[in-house]
């Protein structure tokens, strides 16, 4: 049981690794389209400038949304998998007590 936890544990961390570098990316590739978008406008150079200021601002502040909620949900399962492990910890815990009983009592007899 305990090796099925930890695997699922690794597998886990992965999908949270992966959904960071997701955001990461898709945060880098809207900014990107967002700049081409404005720089191919037909527009003033001073609303350009205001248009990329605008897109770059929107853009950090969705990376940083993303981020956070990619960290947050990290520390979310990281609790759950410490419940998981205190749990499983504590049953085996219980499991060798139990066992330590049987084997007292078969010794007394």
């Amino acid at each position: 049981m305990f090796i099925k936890d930890a695997l699922e544990e690794k597998k886990r961390k992965e999908k949270l690794e992966t959904a960071k570098t997701v955001a990461i990316a898709a945060g880098v590739a809207a900014a990107a389209g967002a700049a081409a978008g404005v720089l191919f406008a037909p527009k003033s150079g001073k609303d350009t400038r205001e248009d990329i200021a605008k897109g770059v601002e929107e853009t950090v502040e969705k990376v940083k949304d993303t981020l956070t909620n990619t960290v947050d949900d990290a520390e979310n399962a990281t609790e759950d998998a410490k419940d998981i492990a205190k749990s499983k910890v504590a049953d085996a815990a219980e499991i060798v007590e139990d066992k330590a009983e049987e084997i007292k009592k078969d010794a007394r007899k």
